[in-house]
């Protein structure tokens, strides 16, 4: 199934959440944004802003910043080496570019900076309606651009989402777009609460404010800083194809990155608790009937005794039981069919 439970209280836990918390890039989506719009105010050009800001996100690792380098190489721009590069975590980064200042970062960080952005406003909002995340780009200190991304999200995310609710989960959402982005994709997708703009550093917070509310939360992550809301949550599950930190911090990990294994590993989980239960039961019941009929209880009704020789064979037959109902779990179906990045056993060749 792709699926690894790093920890066994993490099979009762998982299937005791109540809500199922998801970091937005990466998870619910592929991670590899792609510019879609870039808007310019008069007096500026397109490509010489677009060569600019492309420069500056070179030094950047977030994978908006891949996706405005890949778009400026796509078009044959000649990109400079930024100097003095500072990244914001939350915010944006800035740096100087030939003779030029330049920051590109979020409306609140455009704020911090001073930069009107009100020219794009309506702009903006019409982007992040449309699940595009607006950035805005600044040069010399005056508002030089509004630049769209798009994060395609993964072919099984609907089809996971649908089934956490059939399981009878509150899906989340936390991520940093701006709420009007985050809502978008939410509806897009039917996700029950989203909790926007937050800061890197703010997931475990945001777990915190779930688990305030008394709900059991599972948080689904990938990145470096999704590992201390991976370590909040009552159980942590991890993509595979994510950072090394996270797969460390959590408690399962989807081996493929399919989002698809979260309501498997729940089924799975729930179908072994089950099972568990159900060889408790016979156990205690077949001992709680055995015992005092070995004891000689039924002797003085009818001497009836139980032969130390049919004993031992009872008890050799309650082991049989309880591993062969345990053995059942071999045919366990997953209710979705999740891309298995493990591979599979080729056929033994069979001699002729």
């Amino acid at each position: 199934m792709g699926v690894l439970f790093r920890k066994g209280e993490a099979l009762q836990t998982l299937q005791e959440a109540q809500v199922i918390a998801l970091d937005k890039t990466g998870t619910l989506t592929k991670g590899k944004p792609e510019l879609t719009d870039l808007r310019v105010p008069g007096g500026f050009d397109e490509a010489e802003v677009l060569r600019l800001v492309a420069s500056l996100e070179q030094k950047s690792e977030h994978p908006i910043a891949r996706a405005v380098v890949k778009e400026a190489r796509a078009r044959g721009l000649e990109l400079l080496e930024p100097q003095d590069f500072e990244a914001l975590p939350g915010f944006g980064v800035s740096g100087q570019v030939g003779i030029y200042r330049v920051d590109v970062g979020a409306d609140r960080y455009m704020a911090q900076l001073g930069v009107d952005v009100s020219p794009f406003a309506a702009e903006a909002q019409r982007l992040a309606d449309e699940g595009k995340t607006p950035l805005y780009a600044a040069v010399g200190g005056k508002l030089a651009a509004v630049v769209a991304v798009s994060d395609p999200v993964k072919e099984g995310t609907p089809e996971a989402i649908a089934a956490l609710h059939r399981q009878g989960f509150k899906v989340a959402m936390i991520t940093g777009d701006n709420r009007r982005t985050a809502r978008s994709i939410a509806r897009q997708l039917g996700i029950d609460e989203v909790l926007a703009e937050v800061l890197p550093e703010g997931k475990a917070d945001a777990v915190k404010q779930l688990q305030g509310k008394g709900y059991r939360v599972a948080f689904v992550g990938d990145g470096i800083n999704d590992a201390p809301a991976l370590a909040q949550a009552d159980v942590g599950l991890a993509i595979g194809t994510g950072t090394d930190v996270a797969i460390e911090t959590a408690d399962v990990i989807l081996m493929s990155g399919d989002l698809r294994g979260v309501p498997n590993a729940i089924a799975l989980s729930r179908a072994t608790l089950k099972n568990i239960k159900l060889n408790l039961f016979w156990a205690f019941a077949y001992n709680v009937v055995l015992i005092p009929v070995a004891a000689g209880v039924l002797y003085p009704l009818g001497g009836w005794l139980l032969s130390p020789v049919l004993a031992g064979a009872a008890m050799g037959l309650s082991s049989v039981f309880v591993l062969s109902n345990a053995l059942r779990l071999r045919g366990f179906q997953p209710p979705l069919k999740a891309e298995n990045p493990l591979p599979q056993p080729s056929p033994q060749a069979v001699p002729a």
